[in-house]
């Protein structure tokens, strides 16, 4: 049996932990308990709207770093887009044995209230002796008053830090730098991609940023677009059970929609479940299967063999003899290549490397049948290249002397017009046709902005080929200049000056960490047939029909939403809840809330009057009734916080919910915690004091591969997990003496980490509060 509680830790890059630094929170009165081996990946990502940045780096050097004696260590104080920010460290670590450090807003405390601001930056312990084997991690956060300084908790390793001989600590003095980007939050609500630019963006269902961008690619290929239209459905399939009919209907509201689509029907069809939404898909794999499964889909349909009359092309791999007349050759189809970065100027010099002879001689010749073992070469050559190319850049790669994997953001240059023809052909084959040319223009380039643990995907795309580029970033699309999808993306260096007058004066080189790892050209002589018109003729009538029907729908939730400010929908979590949902919908949390019972009642309505609806509605007395406040946690779950107080209950629900949420017209979320007696009746809940603790307990059954939810038990934070061993067993119907395994569940992006928990350690002890 493992047992997971989940601690206050909120986004993060594999091993480390991306946090506000709050040393170890306190006053929480209940604590998930949980069980489950499953990957859940990079957390979501939300981008504010903005307008163009400042942005700055800040140098500083810690002397007699092993002689400091506070647990917390700030840096003075710097200036970036008009506001103060200091580095926050804690050099023994805050509570972990890895040196933590975050980005602190230094006058947080004298703000006035409601402040908010929002900054991407990178943080790093400068190598004295090697800087190419500085240790920099990069991120992006809202602050505010409650997250006034965000960073990680498990920078590096004390042992590295500590160890003189790895170049962290020389002459005892340790050097942080701080690279921040301050990008200032205009009105995200108010902007209307559709009214700015005609088109509309794809939500965010949790990391699906990578997803977003290479769907808004294929879906601005036109023709592509109209052979997904032309696909066979009928009105009795379901879009969440088949991909065409799902990618239809998508394209459909892209087109026509006034505002962003969700992409959660499309995911279904995949076959994905709750947490796969969350996993950081490779962007080649996901284009490679989605248009797998269509190309299988439009076998026996009009539209068969469009895939690869838009994607793929041909190269011959070929070994020819010096010496004899040998020469083997075989051909191979590809729908995108894949293109070197490091090392390479552009996508020529890519090329150039791609198709660069390999001389087969000395001990490594080639074994030519009947010749036996001869000099050769060897190389590949292309047969033909498709209407549609799509080159991916190899920006991860793995680091043998590092023994770890890297993004490379070294420069990379490539061009609005790509000529593959140049220099008389010298990536074509003997075979390839030479009256067909081979001149592509730039149609989309597909950014990644961060580090190799993660971060964030968009696009720049020009829809039709003219002049106009535009960003697909999720739900935003905003115009933007040539600048900006092109040289913008090329990645490597850029020289700043500094914003502060009389501080680090000198220009720094900043590393951008913004660049392109996709780029989509299609062919001159074949971009009338793919920029076509694609209008509602295109569209079966069935799928209008339905989406006609869905659009009624909307208008009719859109109507209660005006009517929103009048009522409050309340929803009410039971057990009955978390056993049907646990390990079934969902895993790492304890309830989607959107799946239990919701009461929508009259905001003037007393809560107690509403209390005993819920009596009735459940059939149970109403003085066996408590309910809980839920919190929602740093790591991006929730759970019950504290039970309403008698005085709480005699207030309106208006007033409630404006207590509990702190958020206008938000709904309000309870648990409904009901005790049993021996009979199995429900009977008023015992009292509860500070010192009690309610947790959760999950079971994993690794024979089976189960989780379940098994119950919950109030313990004492004096307490220690030893004492209620058999208690557990008693949930999971153990025998008394069984022995299991406990864990704390800690957070679950971008993987999952669950933490042993000591059985003779006092629950306080353990921070299980």
């Amino acid at each position: 049996m493992t047992v997971m509680t989940p601690a206050p830790i909120d986004q993060q890059e594999d091993e480390e932990m991306l946090v506000p630094h709050s040393d170890l929170t306190d006053n929480h009165q209940s604590m998930e308990v949980v069980v489950a081996q499953a990957e859940i990946a990079n957390a979501a990502e939300s981008q504010p709207a903005e307008e163009p940045p400042s942005q700055s780096r800040f140098t500083w050097r810690i002397e007699n770093f092993t002689r400091l004696n506070t647990k917390k260590h700030y840096s003075e104080i710097f200036v970036v887009g008009g506001f103060k920010w200091r580095v926050l460290t804690f050099p023994k670590g805050n509570n972990v044995d890895h040196l933590s450090m975050y980005l602190d807003v230094a006058d947080s405390t004298s703000l006035p209230y409601g402040w908010s601001r929002y900054a991407q930056f990178s943080l790093a312990v400068v190598n004295q002796i090697h800087s190419k084997y500085s240790i920099r991690k990069d991120t992006q956060h809202q602050f505010n008053a409650r997250e006034s300084d965000w960073g990680f908790t498990s920078f590096m390793p004390l042992s590295d830090v500590y160890d003189p001989s790895r170049g962290y600590l020389v002459n005892d003095t340790v050097i942080i730098e701080a690279e921040v980007i301050v990008r200032r939050v205009v009105d995200y609500w108010s902007y209307d991609s559709k009214k700015e630019t005609g088109y509309v963006g794809l939500k965010n269902q949790g990391a699906t940023c990578y997803m977003n961008s290479l769907l808004q690619t294929l879906y601005h290929i036109p023709y592509f677009r109209k052979a997904v239209y032309h696909m066979p459905t009928t009105e009795n399939d379901m879009p969440s059970g088949s991909i065409p009919l799902a990618l239809q209907s998508l394209f459909y509201k892209l087109q026509y929609s006034d505002s962003s689509v969700a992409t959660k029907e499309l995911t279904k069809s995949f076959g994905w479940d709750t947490y796969d939404s969350f996993m950081q898909h490779d962007v080649q794999e996901l284009n490679r299967v989605l248009c797998e499964k269509l190309e299988d889909k439009m076998k026996g349909t009009v539209v068969e063999g469009t895939i690869q009359q838009l994607f793929e092309g041909h190269h011959m791999n070929y070994i020819e003899c010096m010496n004899v007349d040998y020469k083997s050759t075989r051909k191979e189809s590809f729908y995108d290549l894949q293109l070197d970065v490091k090392g390479c100027r552009d996508v020529y010099a890519s090329f150039d490397k791609y198709v660069e002879v390999e001389n087969l001689e000395g001990d490594n010749k080639y074994q030519a049948e009947q010749y036996g073992l001869q000099d050769a070469k060897k190389g590949v050559l292309f047969i033909d290249f498709p209407p549609v190319l799509q080159l991916q850049l190899k920006r991860f790669e793995y680091d043998f002397m590092r023994d770890t994997m890297v993004k490379i953001n070294d420069r990379y240059e490539f061009p609005l017009e790509l000529d593959l023809d140049r220099v008389d052909g010298k990536y074509l084959s003997p075979d390839a046709d030479r009256s067909v040319r081979n001149l592509y223009t730039l149609h989309s380039v597909l950014v990644h902005r961060g580090g190799v643990h993660g971060g964030h995907y968009y696009a720049f795309i020009r829809p039709t080929l003219s002049d106009q580029w535009y960003k697909f970033d999720d739900e935003r699309v905003t115009k933007e200049d040539i600048k900006r999808a092109l040289e913008e993306q090329y990645g490597g260096e850029e020289e700043l000056q500094p914003t502060n007058p009389g501080f680090n004066n000198t220009p720094f080189k900043f590393t951008k960490y913004s660049n392109a790892y996709m780029l989509v050209y299609i062919r001159e002589s074949d971009k009338d047939k793919i920029i076509c018109n694609v209008d509602e003729k295109d569209i079966a009538e069935h799928l209008r029909e339905r989406l006609k029907k869905e659009q009624e729908e909307k208008e009719h939730k859109k109507k209660e939403k005006a009517e929103a400010h009048l009522y409050t929908v309340i929803k009410v979590a039971r057990d009955e809840d978390l056993v049907g949902q646990i390990g079934r919908d969902i895993y790492f949390d304890l309830v989607d809330h959107e799946k239990v019972k919701n009461f929508r009642v009259q905001k003037q309505m007393p809560f107690n009057i509403f209390k005993e609806d819920v009596a009735k509605e459940f059939g149970m007395p109403v003085q066996c009734l408590r309910f809980w406040l839920w919190a929602k946690r740093q790591n991006h779950t929730y759970r019950p916080n504290r039970p309403l107080t008698q005085l709480e209950e005699t207030q309106s629900v208006g007033q409630l919910r404006e207590v509990s949420t702190k958020v206008h017209n938000a709904e309000l979320k309870l648990f409904l915690e009901v005790e049993l007696g021996p009979d199995l009746s429900p009977i008023a809940p015992p009292d509860k004091t500070k010192d009690d603790i309610l947790l959760f307990f999950k079971l994993y059954d690794p024979e089976k591969e189960e989780l379940r939810y098994v119950g919950r038990l109030f313990v004492r934070s004096t307490g220690r997990p030893l004492d209620i061993l058999s208690n557990l067993n008693e949930l999971a119907g153990y025998a008394p003496d069984e022995d299991i395994e406990l864990f704390e569940e800690i957070k679950f992006e971008p993987s999952v980490m669950c933490e042993p928990i000591n059985k003779n350690q006092t629950f306080r002890a353990s921070q299980v509060f």
